[in-house]
């Protein structure tokens, strides 16, 4: 059983920054592939960023946030960092990191129902 807490949410003024903690406890470790999700009201769960088993960096990013979103996993392997730079209004939303047992390919690393587990999630806004 893996169990995932985020942290580090907040409301923030556009062009501000927070970094998102997600702590990993239980069996997970470096060999599972976690990912980040968004989800604003109304809206369905959306990825964000992507990091491989045995990564210290993620992979992938989702398009509008590519310069903006950082990801990276400490080198105890047990928590993964979004750091999210240059926020607008429109990265309002639940944030959740998610485990995968192992790597997801290239069609399916952005998809949730690969994922395993879940965290609670962190609420950010973003006023303009």
């Amino acid at each position: 059983q893996v169990q995932l807490v985020e942290s580090g949410g907040g409301l923030v003024q556009a062009g501000g920054s927070l970094r998102l903690s997600c702590a990993a406890s239980g069996r997970a470790d470096s060999s599972y592939a976690m990912g980040w999700f968004r989800q604003a009201p109304g809206k369905e769960r959306e990825f964000v960023a992507y990091i491989s088993s045995g990564s210290i960096s993620c992979t992938y990013y989702r398009d509008s946030v590519k310069g903006r979103f950082t990801c990276s996993r400490d080198g105890a392997k047990t928590t993964v960092f979004l750091q999210m730079n240059s926020l607008k209004p429109e990265d309002t939303a639940a944030y959740y990191c998610a485990a995968a047992t192992n790597s997801l390919g290239g069609n399916h690393y952005y998809r949730p129902e690969y994922y395993r587990y879940w965290g609670q999630g962190t609420q950010v806004t973003v006023s303009s």
